[in-house]
This record gives structure tokens, sequence and C-alpha cells, in this order.
């Protein structure tokens, strides 16, 4: 395919990506003197996409990320579960890490990567490698998922990955996958603790946790919705934006979505938010990220539509169905 091939120039106009994040001199995101990562907007948490030999297609990936830093994407996520880090091996996932941090690089954009463990001592060897690169201006952990420490043993977690972390932490609150539940108090200690930037909020539903934690959020601590459904509430009740799987497809109408919250403008929001959730229903119709990808190659966005097992590809009802919610969606709101 072309992206396999294609080279992208820089572009000069910088998307925006914290209240308080600064560029050096090499472009490299840095943070403020008081060391924080305030967040907002869209970021996509881009999947990997396969040659035709089962590599990794890294010009599609670097194509991808322009493409929905071009549209409207406050940053992107590298290594998220969207990205199937879980079966890359350590070659593969630091590949993925260099294109991502290049892209950002370029763009001044805003570059998350995912790593942790349920371990903490792995899970701190995952984060100090960070360091090597200095794009990354946060770091997406989830809590120990299958351990089930309990709520005092995940704050005591964070709290020590938070000390060596050369990057902030957003804390990926999943607990349909991780079976570790934590209510608002708990989130709330985790988001005041130093070195924690905000979580990535995936309950499953929007429920009363979600009101209570917005309602009173610590000092610096930004919500992201990760039930890409729920972005639409979740925005009117206060979170910061969203890193959202579907949002790969669509980004413009995504970014729309979260400035038209910002600027109080309900009428344009509520409209658009019920489409896109229903966008986002059928893009996870199926086990995430094999739906989106299935699209994105229908689009010739990517070499093939290949999941590594034990996921396996979206079925061809599913792709249809997402590509005629598209079209209705652009009929609706014409870009």
């Amino acid at each position: 395919m072309a992206q396999d091939t294609a080279q992208h120039t820089a572009q000069d106009m910088a998307h925006p990506t914290t209240r308080r994040t600064a560029q050096d001199t090499t472009g490299n995101i840095t943070k403020d003197p008081a060391g924080t990562l305030p967040l907002h907007g869209i970021h996509v948490p881009l999947v990997t996409p396969y040659a035709h030999t089962g590599e990794i297609a890294a010009g599609a990936l670097e194509a991808l990320a322009h493409e929905v830093l071009d549209a409207g994407a406050t940053g992107i996520v590298a290594l998220g579960t969207t990205g199937e880090a879980a079966c890359l091996d350590e070659a593969e996932r630091d590949l993925v890490t260099d294109v991502c941090a290049r892209v950002c690089r370029e763009r001044g954009a805003a570059l998350t990567v995912g790593a942790g463990a349920a371990g903490t001592r792995a899970a701190e060897a995952s984060l100090t490698r960070l360091a090597r690169w200095p794009q990354a201006g946060a770091a997406l952990v989830t809590v120990p998922s299958f351990v089930r420490p309990g709520a005092a043993g995940v704050v005591a977690h964070f709290e020590r990955l938070a000390g060596v972390s050369p990057v902030p932490l957003i804390v990926y609150h999943v607990p349909h996958r991780t079976g570790q539940p934590l209510d608002a108090g708990t989130l709330r200690a985790l988001g005041a603790l130093s070195g924690v930037a905000g979580v990535k909020y995936s309950s499953g539903g929007l429920d009363q946790d979600a009101v209570e934690l917005l309602g009173d959020l610590p000092a610096g601590f930004h919500v992201l919705t990760g039930d890409d459904v729920y972005l639409s509430p979740m925005l009117a009740l206060g979170a910061s934006g969203g890193i959202l799987a579907s949002a790969h497809l669509a980004t413009e109408r995504f970014a729309e979505l979260a400035a038209a919250w910002r600027a109080g403008d309900a009428v344009r929001a509520r409209a658009l938010g019920h489409a896109l959730a229903g966008l986002a229903a059928a893009v996870f119709a199926e086990p995430n990220p094999a739906v989106v990808k299935g699209v994105l190659h229908a689009q010739g966005r990517i070499p093939t539509p290949d999941v590594r097992l034990p996921l396996l590809p979206a079925s061809k009802a599913a792709v249809a169905a997402v590509l005629e919610r598209l079209g209705a969606l652009r009929e609706a709101f014409p870009g």
C-alpha cells in the first residue's frame, strides 16, 4: 500500500497538546516546572497495522498517526489495548514507539505510551525504559490486573511507580479487564499523588463513581473517557477529553464534539454526541480492535485487516455496519 512507502514532511502548525506543556529546541514535549501534564481533547490509541507478511507496517502506522493529527486529534497513544500491545514482542513495541515518537516530535503533538505490568517491580522496569523517548509526555498504566490487590494496594502501586517514572502517569481504570474496581474516593487518592496526571476512565458505563469523581476532582487531575459510547455525557459532566479507539474514524467529528462541550454549545454537542455514540457502539460490536482495523482496511488506510491471535478478524457484517454509520454521519454532519 501507498501508506507503507509514503514519506511525510513536518507540519508547520502544531496541534495544541496541554495548557502547561512546552517544547524544547529539539521539538520534544517537555513538562512544565511543576512537573504536571494536563490533558484535554481527543487522543487516538493507534492500531498496529500489519503487512501481508505479518510484520508491522511501519509506514502505514506513521501515515495513520499523521492522518488523525491532521483531523484534529490532540495526541496519540502508542501501545494501548487497541494497539495489541500484549501481542507484540519487545522489538515490535520499540518500533511502534519509535514511529509514534517521531511523528509527535515533528508535529508537536502529545504522545502517551502504554506501559506497566501487574507486578510493581516489572511495572517500574517498563516505565524507566520510557526515558529512551523524550517525546513521551505521559504513560498510560493499567491498574494491576488479575492480582486484585485492593484499593490500598493499587494506591501503593501507583505511588511507587510515580516515584520512578520519567513521565506523568495516566491511570487506566478498566475494571472489566483488570478485575479490580475502584470507587471515586480511591480515584481521588490516586489523583492526589505527585506524578499522576489523570485517569482513563473505562468502567463500562456512566456510573455513580464517575459522577462523584467529576464533581470533586483533585487539582490538576484530568479524566479522559475510555468508553467511547459515553464520551458526550462524560464531557458534559466535566471530563477533559477521551482516549478513543473509534476516533480513528470520523476524527474531525470527535474533535468537534469535545470543542462543542468546551464552548458550551449543548445543542450541537448533543446531536453530534448521539451520532458518534451510535458509531462507537458499532465499532465495539466485536472485540477491539478487529472492527476498527477492518474499516481502516476497507478505506485503504492500512494494508490488511489482520489482528493477532487470540483475536480474530472482524466479520464482514460488522465492518459494513460501521461503514454505513460513517456514511450517515457524513450526511448529517458534513465536514
